[in-house]
Order: C-alpha cells, then structure tokens, then sequence
C-alpha cells in the first residue's frame, strides 16, 4: 500500500525498506512510524513510503479520525523543521518550501473565528523552535486580520511570524537547549538571532520587510530592545505585530526558570506592556479580539473555583461575570478575584 508521506498515521508499518534520492537507507523494513519518523522522511525529500495495510496491521482497531486540524498543524510543524535544516545546512531556503506550507493551512483556517480554541488546540507541552514559530505565524495573521490589513498584507505578517526565529538555526544547540541560566556571553550569542535571521531570509532572496520583521521583533518601543534599541517610528508596522504574537506565545509556555502561565493571565501581562514597550493598537487588537471569545469558556478562578464566563464587561474586559454552581461571580465587584486559567 503505497500511501504520501503526509497521509502517514502513527502506528503504520513500513512494508519496505526506504532509501533516498542518492540510494541512502534511511528506515528499516518493519519500522513503525511516529512523528520522528515522518520527520525523517520530509527531510530526505522521500514522498511516498509502502506500508503494512492498515485494515490487516489493525483488524481490531476504532476507525481513523477524519483528518483534521492537528494533523494540519503537525505537517507545518515537520515542514518547518525541514526548513531550519536546510537554513542550518545550506545557509540558505526555499521561500517555496515556507508558502506552499504555510497558504493552505491559512486557507483552512480562513473561517475560524474562535481563536482562543485554536490557540488551546496549539498549546502542548512539548513546545520548540518549531512549534513556537507555527503559533506566532498564526497568531500574527489573526491579529492581522483584526487590524483590518488586506488579505495579502495578512500572508505576508503570517509568513513573516512563521520565519522570524529561523536565525536560531545558526545558534549552537548546546545554548537553544540549555536547562539552566544561560551565560552573558550564551545570552549574547541567543541574541544574535535577529541578525543571523536577517542575512538568511536575505540569501534565500526572499523580501526585505520579512527580513526587517526577524531582525527587529525583540525591539521594544521604548529603545528597550535589542538588537538596535530602536523606538516606536523605527519599529516595521509588521515587526509590531509579530513583536505581540511572540510575547503572548511565549509567555504561554514554560521554561526553566518560568511556570506556564494561563492564556488570560499572559494575555492581562501583553496589556500591560501595552503602555509603552508594545504597539499599543496591536496589544488593543489581541485583547480586544481574544477576551471576548472567552465567553462560554470554563476558567478556573484565583480562589480555585471554576466557572463559565457568560458575560464580558466593556469597562473592564479582565472582570467578566462568571457563572460558578448556580450563583454568579462578578469580578468587576469582587476585586479581588480573577482569571488564573481557561480549562477547556
């Protein structure tokens, strides 16, 4: 059963041996394959793989789930992974490879509106380069979108958050995947992904202003930033955009010295920053957008319990009025109480 190395479910069973275009053995026959080996197969451009047949390999099994959106999401996740080998390798990589990836996932989700299931259905434990950078190329299209830019001008951000780590592939794996405090000249070095993102983007011959967003998305509107300390005129209208998707995101997540962190407390964080340091019409565009797809969503609140939002204040967008049992918290009066995390 010859099947594309995309239809690949976890659990099938190679039925041949695999080489690749120069003759390479890259997977043994009898080889059960995960996401690590469907990883393998992208990234040595094999298309097609033989298999077990899936009705005899599982007789007994529940029938597959129709595709869906984490299959989507795991393909964009592999094929980045392909992109920042061949940056790594190459210095260099196929604008290609970056649009016929990343336009039809944006197709499919043209009509999502609830976005904050979307960002749930992204949030996992396992997160890295990779996965952070389908997340902020995601969520900078949305934002995008909320802010009224063109459908093209939304790609463009979007592929823009989706690249604006690829100089990580230039910085040494021992600092990308240090456990523990990162020395100053590590943190110096960790820095210099802007730059390196720059000069890769620039050699793939792709645009300058996708180039500018990898280079200036850690610059802060206060000359705060690096690597340029530049202010608020000097910042591309795009690198404010996705400057907001990668906080957001990667306030979501944990690290070593940080807990993970709820979507709505994250989100209260961005607000803040809102006054001086973000783009405050981008910062306005997330939570404006984001809080009220909260309503209908189960949140746990600071004292434990857990609710149902079922009303948004306009007053005060992070006390909303919050249905717990059958009585009703109203944060806007119990001031004390907030939103630590969303549960569903």
């Amino acid at each position: 059963m010859k099947v594309h190395v995309t239809d690949l479910k976890h659990g099938d069973c190679l039925m041949a041996d695999t080489f690749n275009g120069v003759g390479l053995h890259v997977l043994p026959k009898g080889t059960r394959v995960e996401r690590e080996e469907i990883s393998i197969l992208i990234r040595h451009k094999i298309h097609y793989v033989d298999i077990e047949p899936r009705s005899e390999l599982h007789p007994d099994a529940a029938p597959e789930p129709s595709h869906g959106l984490h299959d989507d999401f795991d393909l964009a996740i592999l094929n980045y992974e392909g992109i920042f080998l061949e940056a790594l390798t190459k210095g260099s990589f196929s604008q290609s490879a970056v649009d016929d990836t990343l336009k039809p996932l944006l197709e499919t989700l043209a009509g999502q509106k609830d976005v904050v299931s979307l960002l749930l259905l992204l949030d996992r434990d396992d997160i890295d380069t990779y996965h952070h950078s389908l997340q902020v190329g995601l969520l900078s299209y949305y934002i995008a979108a909320w802010m009224g830019y063109s459908k093209e001008e939304r790609y463009l951000i979007s592929r823009a958050g989706y690249l604006h780590d690829i100089g990580k592939s230039r910085v040494p794996l021992s600092i990308l995947n240090k456990q523990g405090p990162l020395t100053e000249s590590e943190k110096e070095e960790l820095a210099r992904h802007t730059s390196y993102g720059y000069d890769l983007i620039r050699g793939s011959q792709m645009d300058e202003v996708t180039a500018l967003v990898a280079l200036q998305h850690h610059e802060y509107e206060d000359g705060s930033g690096y690597p340029n300390q530049l202010v608020k005129q000097k910042i591309h209208p795009y690198a404010q955009i996705v400057s907001v998707a990668n906080i957001y995101m990667s306030l979501t997540t944990s690290t070593a010295n940080r807990p993970k962190q709820g979507l709505v407390t994250v989100l209260r964080k961005v607000h803040e920053m809102g006054f001086g340091k973000l783009n405050e019409t981008v910062v306005q565009a997330l939570t404006g957008h984001l809080l009220p797809s909260f309503v209908g969503k189960n949140v746990q609140l600071s004292n434990g319990e857990v609710g149902m939002i079922v009303m948004n204040n306009p007053l005060d967008l992070f006390k909303p009025l919050v249905k717990v049992g059958e009585g009703f918290r109203d944060l806007s009066r119990e001031r004390s109480l907030s939103i630590e995390e969303v549960v569903n």
